[in-house]
């Protein structure tokens, strides 16, 4: 253990428990990185920490992280992509809160994530579900699936980032915290601005009673001291009571939890009768391939989804609605339009 990592696990013993997590927080934030990333990472330190018995993660280094991340995969069988998330937790926290980077990190292998298909909701199942949900997570919804919207990205929609005079609507610090443009269905447009009147009468009610501040993303809100009260700043969808934020101990109005709508849109699945595993998500896969349906070109689909690699988008051309890649199956020769073989 190198005399930094020592001096920090010294450090540890003589504070709090949770100085190691105030540490990993407090550069975690200098780095602008996103509140979802943030506890996300706290709990793989935690869980990882657990796994060490209690004991600092600066004693230990490459070959217990190798360690915990087989324990994952073999008695915790989390997915690939959750076990990448949890080494890029312990990666961060050597190299950046304890200031001793993993030597030979090659020789950690990462997990491989299976190649899957998307699920794809046609035309007439997506109307299917949308029938069966009401209010806010209908337009929700309704907005995710026209404008390939993330669950997160939908919840944290400002009033300022939709743009009804050019059908836009502008996505803040989306995945891997890039801003894109995306559609603002037309067809919304009438449900929208009655929703907004809703909400700012909210919001003239919070101010009166001396809330009425929303967050605001990086430094902003010392920048523009105001701005966190303005109308444009407040979310599209905000949440139905005002609650304490962690970060600053002030009571705020957030947007409505993402978990909401999930159970929404379950339970909409479900009522409907489609025997597809649709999530939220599933949305933003039928927009892409609904969209390549129309003849769209793939790279529109890709800015409008803001995929770095248009490999990525390349995944909808095979789930188009043409059964098979287009190829007609030797069978229908066969029994014919009777479905009877002669």
């Amino acid at each position: 253990m190198s005399d930094q990592g020592r001096r920090v696990a010294e450090s540890s013993e003589s504070r709090p428990r949770r100085r190691l997590l105030d540490l990993l927080r407090e550069e975690l934030r200098l780095r602008h990185y996103s509140r979802r990333t943030e506890v996300a990472y706290v709990a793989w330190v935690k869980r990882y920490v657990r796994f060490l018995g209690l004991r600092h993660p600066a004693e230990f280094g490459r070959e217990e992280v190798r360690a915990f991340l087989s324990h994952l995969a073999l008695e915790g069988s989390v997915s690939a992509s959750t076990q990448n998330q949890a080494l890029g937790a312990l990666l961060f926290l050597y190299r950046e809160v304890l200031n001793e980077p993993l030597a030979r990190v090659e020789e950690i292998v990462r997990a491989k994530r299976p190649k899957r298909l998307p699920v794809v909701l046609t035309r007439a199942e997506v109307s299917a579900v949308l029938r069966e949900l009401r209010g806010t997570p209908r337009l929700m919804a309704l907005l995710m699936y026209g404008g390939g919207l993330r669950v997160f990205e939908c919840v944290r929609l400002r009033v300022k980032d939709l743009d009804f005079a050019r059908g836009q609507v502008m996505v803040r610090g989306g995945k891997g915290n890039k801003d894109r443009v995306s559609v603002l269905p037309a067809s919304l447009r009438g449900a929208l601005e009655a929703h907004l009147r809703r909400v700012e009468a909210l919001h003239q009610r919070d101010l009166r009673a001396g809330h009425g501040a929303v967050s605001l993303p990086d430094a902003l809100a010392r920048k523009y001291p105001g701005a966190a009260r303005d109308w444009g700043w407040q979310y599209v969808f905000p949440a139905r009571r005002t609650s304490v934020d962690e970060r600053s101990g002030e009571r705020r109005r957030h947007h409505l939890h993402e978990s909401v709508l999930q159970r929404e849109f379950r339970a909409g699945v479900r009522r409907s009768g489609i025997a597809k595993p649709a999530t939220c998500h599933t949305l933003r896969h039928s927009f892409a391939t609904h969209l390549l349906e129309d003849g769209y070109d793939i790279r529109t689909v890709q800015e409008l989804l803001g995929h770095k690699d248009v490999s990525t988008t390349m995944i909808y051309t095979h789930v188009l609605n043409r059964g098979g890649r287009g190829v007609r199956s030797p069978a229908d020769a066969l029994l014919g339009a009777s479905g009877r073989a002669d």
